[in-house]
């Protein structure tokens, strides 16, 4: 982990689909359910951009404090697309300057470099695009190395024998044979990776 590469590159690929995705979703889909259990897609939308916050203002404030991905948000029906922009944006900006990258950030569960928290934010982007896109029955067209990514970066900070109480990731499940990078990364998550709003795999 001390090795990790430079994450903003692939933090940006990941932040891109997101706002591929959230640019698809119209008002009447806000209620619908999500593979996160207990969200619905504007529930995740909200999680998303408050998570984005979140690891900008790490970025800029150089620590962690409690509560920093909880910030409550009042976003319109038709302005997701405008928040995750805004969000996107102070991130990036909040992590330019490459000596973010050594600091070390107590992080509660564990205490890791820019680099690493930043890994674990395109983790976090890469795995609600799953679910948003999940959300509005698509089962293609993700991208794939960033599964692949995404996925290497949850083994690491979410190990399968530490879950439980105050671990944002349900116990690790079996995915089917022949998932793709996201469907490995949606059962070690604690997702179902075949799931769909119908109870149908996708085709």
């Amino acid at each position: 982990m001390n090795q990790v590469p430079d994450p903003r590159p692939t933090y940006e690929r990941a932040a891109d689909q997101m706002t591929a995705l959230i640019a698809s979703v119209r008002p009447e889909l806000l209620d619908a359910p999500t593979p996160c259990e207990e969200f619905t897609i504007r529930d995740l939308l909200d999680h998303v951009v408050a998570t984005t916050q979140g690891f900008a203002r790490i970025g800029e404030d150089g620590r962690v404090t409690e509560g920093v991905f909880e910030q409550p948000l009042q976003v319109p029906d038709d302005g997701w697309a405008e928040a995750y922009a805004k969000a996107r944006d102070g991130l990036v900006a909040a992590w330019l300057d490459d000596a973010r990258l050594e600091t070390r950030y107590a992080m509660g569960w564990a205490d890791l470099s820019g680099r690493e928290v930043l890994a674990a934010a395109t983790m976090d982007a890469v795995a609600h695009g799953w679910d948003l896109a999940r959300a509005l029955g698509r089962g293609e067209g993700l991208d794939e190395e960033l599964g692949e990514y995404a996925l290497a970066v949850a083994r690491r900070m979410a190990p399968g024998d530490q879950r439980g109480e105050g671990v944002p990731f349900g116990p690790v499940l079996t995915a089917p044979d022949g998932a793709d990078a996201y469907g490995r990364l949606a059962a070690w998550l604690g997702r179902p990776a075949d799931w769909t709003p119908e109870g149908r795999v996708v085709a």
